[in-house]
């Protein structure tokens, strides 16, 4: 609606004017009613109206003379002169005024609405021709900003004060959903930022890909962001469906002069790269220069040198994990789990080298515990949603969370609920890895306790010392596959662990009495 200021001293005139036509069907409403010059100046100068509809000879100060002063004060309005006397002196000093019609009293309908009508389609053309350019000005200040953000063009000083890059202080910040598989977020963090401050010009928003980029310029943006971070770390988690529950910022540092602004939007950029490693309900994170001199120290690899070290991660951490879970040590696979964060962490590796790395990880330990536990029903998920969870997972706590809720499973399922002391799980250790170049040094540590004072518990409890047991059970099993298949010695000397088939043989008679091969004469 455009706005319409009626003035007339007379007040049945002005009722008139206001009841003549159907104003509202027009597209336009009436804001004011004066009854003198001055009344209508002031109600020009407080409103600002599309339209002013004036009649000349008023009291206190004449029409024209009002109109005169507020075109003096800057206003811009359509107007429309009414007047008793169908003077040609008149007509002419209003068109000086920029006065656009000139009609006699009593008003005549039908040029009433011809005049308004006439009026709005020139008030339609000039909004669609402001929209338009404001449009275009705004498309070219959001290019000239992404172009100045990326490095790809640098701003004179006439462009960098049309941007009101005039300020003492700048920082640039990144802003997402936090919960990736919501829809968008409902809360603009420029609106947030804007809570306390005024000033619009002092943000600045600007979209890069798919992402939300934004620049602060000057104290008051800049410190309420502060704020705002500093309630993100004291409200562990947020308050739900808060503004803070549903956005994730990264922010670059604050800097002092505009040729610094790319610099703050490269180090916010890198930290939303490394979202990936942020903790459960983190919500942001801030520029840290040790965290970008690590990257700079990290080693630039080949294709071939990458794909050793992937390998390297994926064999150490499985193995590690595995004996973990076959000792029942859950705090040793916490443990564990926390080093593969770091080693990750650190890694010069892309994100999604590390989710595959994650799902190799898993396979690996399922594939060995399947082996080794080949009569227990373990109850793993398939590879595929193995697969789809971790490559859809949007931080790397989930992926751990999910390895550690797993490996509990595992422990519980095979047989962790009655083991009941120390020297029960080393047994079942032994049982499940003689094959193994397997020593009382080697496993110690994963059971918490030094080898010396193991193997004391151990031949305690055992009446025999840790490598006769471990003998003991290389040999029933060395006289199982004997008896069981037609393998060669040698060959069931290395499936029992024994890398040296003379070694094997001494063994074998020192607890049977009779060589391998008598054996499996004697009982085939």
């Amino acid at each position: 609606m455009y706005k319409v200021l009626i003035a007339d001293d007379e007040k049945i005139i002005r009722m008139g004017l206001c009841s003549i036509i159907d104003w509202n069907a027009e597209g336009f409403e009436i804001i004011g009613l004066a009854a003198n010059g001055s009344e209508a100046l002031q109600v020009i100068e407080q409103s600002n109206p599309d339209v002013v509809m004036i009649d000349i000879r008023m009291p206190k100060l004449h029409g024209l003379d009002a109109i005169r002063e507020a075109r003096a004060a800057g206003f811009t309005g359509r107007v429309i002169v009414l007047s008793g006397y169908s003077d040609f002196e008149y007509a002419q000093t209003a068109i000086n005024y920029g006065v656009l019609s000139y009609l006699t009293k009593p008003v005549d309908k039908e040029q009433l609405l011809s005049v308004i009508r006439k009026i709005r389609q020139e008030l339609d053309e000039k909004a669609r021709a402001e929209e338009s350019r404001d449009e275009f000005f705004n498309k070219t200040r959001k290019s000239l900003l992404r172009g100045f953000f990326t490095e790809e063009l640098s701003l004179n000083d006439a462009e960098q004060r049309v941007l009101g890059l005039t300020h003492s202080g700048y920082q640039v910040l990144f802003y997402e959903k936090y919960d990736q598989n919501t829809e968008d977020i409902s809360y603009s963090l420029a609106d947030i930022l804007r809570v306390a401050n005024a000033d619009e010009q002092e943000i600045e928003t600007v979209q890069i890909d798919d992402s939300q980029v934004l620049l602060l310029k000057g104290h008051h943006p800049i410190e309420r962001l502060s704020q705002l971070l500093e309630k993100y770390e004291n409200e562990l988690p947020p308050e739900k469906n808060s503004p803070l529950d549903q956005l994730f910022i990264a922010c670059g540092s604050v800097v002092k002069h505009v040729s610094e602004i790319p610099r703050s939007y490269h180090e916010a950029l890198h930290m939303m790269s490394r979202r990936f490693f942020c903790d459960e309900n983190q919500h942001s994170m801030l520029y840290d220069e040790s965290i970008e001199a690590e990257s700079e120290e990290a080693p630039d690899l080949s294709s071939e040198e990458r794909q050793e070290l992937k390998q390297r991660i994926i064999t150490e951490y499985s193995d590690r994990l595995v004996n973990n879970i076959q000792v029942f040590n859950r705090n040793k696979t916490a443990e564990t789990l926390q080093q593969l964060r770091t080693m990750l962490y650190n890694a010069p590796l892309s994100i999604e080298d590390e989710k595959n790395l994650s799902v190799d990880i898993y396979l690996k330990i399922k594939e060995k515990l399947l082996l080794l536990y080949s009569q227990s029903e373990i109850p793993f998920q398939a590879n595929s949603s193995v697969l789809q969870y971790i490559m859809n997972s949007c931080y790397l706590h989930e992926i751990l969370r999910f390895f550690s809720e797993q490996f509990d499973m595992i422990m519980t399922s095979i047989g962790y609920s009655s083991r009941d002391s120390i020297i029960d799980d080393v047994i079942y250790y032994i049982d499940h890895n003689f094959q193994t170049n397997i020593t009382l040094e080697n496993i110690a540590p994963l059971f918490g306790y030094n080898s010396s004072y193991l193997g004391k518990i151990f031949s305690k409890k055992m009446g025999m010392n840790f490598n006769a047991y471990l003998d003991h059970v290389r040999t029933e099993k060395a006289k199982e596959i004997l008896t069981t298949s037609k393998a060669q010695v040698y060959k069931v000397a290395e499936m029992v662990g024994y890398k040296n088939v003379d070694y094997f043989h001494i063994k074998f008679k020192k607890h049977t009495g009779c060589s391998p091969a008598e054996y499996r004469k004697q009982n085939s």
